[in-house]
């Protein structure tokens, strides 16, 4: 691992990475403390892993009928490169349903952890997963779902400090799903970066969540999804929300290959500045090769509506929960996207008491 190298900003996949608090937070020697642990899981049915500095903790884990196994897991990404080696994998078995939970907890330094899911034929996937601690949190995801398998992801950060990174390499298989929803709402540097391959006839992805940054927090989420064949259909929808001098940046590709006909393809990135200090970039990409599909892609960068804010103000709310009601508004359509109501209630909180705190 002493061998490998960083990326550096002056390529264009990396020019809005926050390198330098990655690097920073390579090097925290305060260990996290106060972290309620068993507060930081949603509450489902199902199995609770704690990885601990990506090693798991099983005085903290409850293991179910589909167990993580040690697994050898590699890639060539440059984030990915640092995670290669021993990790765990999840089977789940064909026409098996399985909801389990995840906590990521970094307590100061760097650690890395692999994780491979493999969805079998038309089962049925729910997964939570949590950050919280401090140091640099690296994650590399490796999602392979078969004929009609479905995957429903829920990812939040709510780490007191340093960097959070996760690396996603996705294969959606024949009529399969995969619908991952990503919030950051703490106080470290992020970078979600994915790659969804779309390889079966009629795959399913949807892909978005909301960035929320204040203070100098630098955010930002790199997906790519790839339509390798027919039928397909893709949505990514992200918002971003960047307060003081803070900077959220989206950047969401597809690709339609020559032979992915009948693909459709939709993108929807919008950013929101709470003051005109803070940055908000937004990169929408299509890159279609075949004649007969239906992609599209928006972007907008904006402020508050000045004439909403009045309005409620002058129904006697506050101005401050003004603001705050008019931006939940704003980052529900990527949140409420989230099947499951127990999940999507924690991470609406998450975001409120996010945006106390902002305004």
């Amino acid at each position: 691992m002493a061998t490998l190298a960083l990326p550096t900003g002056r390529e264009e996949a990396w020019r809005w990475a926050d390198l330098p608090a990655l690097e920073r937070a390579r090097t925290i020697e305060q260990l996290a403390t106060g972290i309620d642990r068993a507060t930081m899981f949603v509450g489902l049915d199902g199995p609770r892993y704690t990885f601990i500095d990506g090693y798991l903790d099983p005085d903290w884990s409850e293991v179910g009928d589909d167990p993580l196994m040690s697994a050898s897991i590699t890639s060539d990404h440059p984030l990915g490169l640092f995670a290669n080696g021993q990790g765990y994998e999840l089977n789940v078995r064909s026409g098996g349903a399985v909801m389990i939970e995840l906590l990521h907890v970094a307590a100061g330094g760097e650690a890395h952890l692999p994780l491979r899911i493999v969805g079998a034929e038309d089962c049925a996937i729910t997964l939570v997963e949590t950050f919280v601690g401090t140091g640099w949190a690296n994650r590399l995801t490796q999602v392979e779902l078969g004929r009609s398998a479905r995957l429903q992801r829920a990812v939040r950060v709510l780490s007191d400090g340093g960097f959070v990174s996760t690396r996603d390499e996705v294969s959606v298989g024949q009529g399969a799903s995969y619908v991952a929803t990503f919030l950051g709402a703490g106080n470290a540097g992020t970078r979600f970066d994915a790659q969804i391959d779309m390889v079966g006839e009629e795959a399913y992805a949807e892909m978005g969540g909301a960035l929320l940054t204040r203070d100098a927090l630098r955010q930002e989420c790199a997906v790519r999804v790839r339509h390798a064949a027919a039928h397909g259909n893709s949505h990514q929808t992200w918002r971003a929300v960047a307060a003081d001098k803070s900077t959220a940046s989206l950047a969401a590709a597809v690709e339609v290959a020559r032979h992915a006909q009948k693909t459709d393809g939709e993108q929807s990135l919008r950013g929101l500045l709470l003051q005109r200090t803070a940055t908000v970039n937004l990169k929408p990409e299509l890159e279609i090769f075949a004649d007969d599909v239906k992609c599209a892609h928006g972007a907008t960068v904006g402020e508050l509506d000045r004439r909403a804010l009045f309005y409620l103000e002058s129904r006697g709310i506050p101005p401050a929960r003004a603001r705050a009601l008019l931006t939940r508004a704003f980052v529900a359509d990527a949140l409420d996207r989230i099947g499951d109501e127990a999940v999507r209630d924690a991470f609406a909180a998450d975001a409120d008491a996010w945006l106390e705190a902002a305004l």
